[in-house]
């Protein structure tokens, strides 16, 4: 891919950006931008009529992006500047990596009594708390202690002493979360609990920048996050009129310069979760990111994992929880659960081989474009 433009916010709203990406249409995001991620939001090069509209900003330790037809919104600038300032602010609302955050706020006060939440975010944790219980404790918003006593948290991985990983998950679980929604507030029950929104903040900034394009009246669009979070309204002009949607590649989860699936999105998000980069080795064994907060322990046995799902909160939750959960434990869970799809890849028996396990998704979702 050829090197981005720069611009600034008067040449985007005077039109100068739009020209630009209308010049550089049909490029390939690089598969190599992401540091983590097994999708793509391309497939492959999109037809050579197929022009598009790319935006986008570094938010959250990763590029946020839009794609919009090229030529459908004549006022689509103002709009997707909208859209990526609410990303900004959203940031500055979520991260645990400023104490100035209102989630940071949170963690120092909320042991010590109810903290006001601002409502939108009370909403994000209320869901957070539900999924914690769908998802048997799998996915869990007050796992940070765990992140930092493996040191992932600045992205040094080591092996903890018992004692310290012991103390650590003590400190775990949304049990220990007192939401109260005639107030707006929580509460911490236990002292030294904190807030990680890390696992789900990035689909939830997605929600609210499309919520955002929507109000402004732009229903074509495809949004995404570091690559692992995509979000996708409408349709690109060039789908057909009965397969609306957009198109999204998942790479080979042990070659990621091959594609090998095929995903349409039609209204509807899709999150991915992997532990291909984050990882230490201690005595020949391998050690990932991805913490089980139940044992405190990396999860393991699962290689990839790719859920599609109404929301983009949702679908980044549950690729964390169903990576951690296993391939059974998942596949149960979407059962009776039209709206959740699942792409799983696990070890093969042998070597570099992989076996992709498939649930909740239809032959109008996905398809294989390449040999595993």
């Amino acid at each position: 891919m050829s090197a981005k433009r720069t611009s600034n916010r008067r040449q985007f709203l005077k039109g100068q950006t739009a020209l630009d990406a209308l010049a550089d249409a049909a490029e390939r995001i690089d598969p190599e931008s992401s540091s983590s991620s097994t999708v793509s939001p391309w497939p492959g090069p999109p037809p050579a009529e197929a022009y598009l509209l790319q935006f986008g900003r570094q938010a959250m330790a990763c590029q946020f992006e839009v794609f919009l037809n090229a030529g459908q919104y004549r006022e689509a600038n103002e709009a997707v500047v909208e859209a990526l300032d609410l990303v900004d602010r959203l940031e500055a609302q979520l991260t645990v990596y400023r104490d100035t955050s209102e989630i940071m706020a949170i963690n120092r006060q909320a042991a010590e009594g109810p903290v006001t939440v601002e409502p939108r975010l009370f909403r994000l944790l209320e869901l957070a708390v539900e999924l914690h219980r769908q998802t048997q404790g799998a996915f869990d918003i007050t796992s940070g202690p765990l992140t930092k006593v493996w040191g992932f948290f600045r992205r040094q991985g080591a092996l903890p002493e018992e004692a310290d990983l012991a103390a650590a998950l003590a400190r775990v679980g949304s049990q220990f979360l007192e939401l109260d929604a005639t107030a707006s507030s929580v509460r911490f029950l236990r002292p030294g609990v904190e807030l990680n929104l890390g696992a789900i903040g990035k689909g939830y900034a997605l929600d609210r920048a499309a919520e955002s394009m929507l109000d402004a009246g732009i229903g074509d669009f495809l949004w995404h996050g570091g690559q692992s979070s995509i979000l996708a309204r409408g349709s690109q002009a060039t789908q057909a009129a009965d397969e609306p949607g957009w198109q999204v590649g998942v790479r080979h989860p042990m070659r990621p310069e091959k594609q090998v699936i095929e995903i349409r999105l039609c209204d509807r998000a899709l999150g991915a979760s992997g532990a291909g980069t984050q990882f230490f080795r201690h005595r020949g064994r391998r050690y990932g990111h991805i913490i089980d907060p139940r044992s405190g322990w990396p999860a393991e046995g699962v290689i990839s994992t790719t859920v599609l799902a109404p929301t983009a909160a949702e679908a980044d939750a549950l690729a964390t929880a169903f990576y951690i959960l296993g391939p059974e434990r998942a596949v149960a869970w979407c059962e009776g659960r039209p709206e959740i799809g699942m792409l799983m890849f696990v070890p093969g028996p042998t070597g570099q081989s992989v076996q992709l396990i498939a649930a909740g998704v239809t032959d109008r979702d996905w398809r294989l474009t390449g040999p595993l």
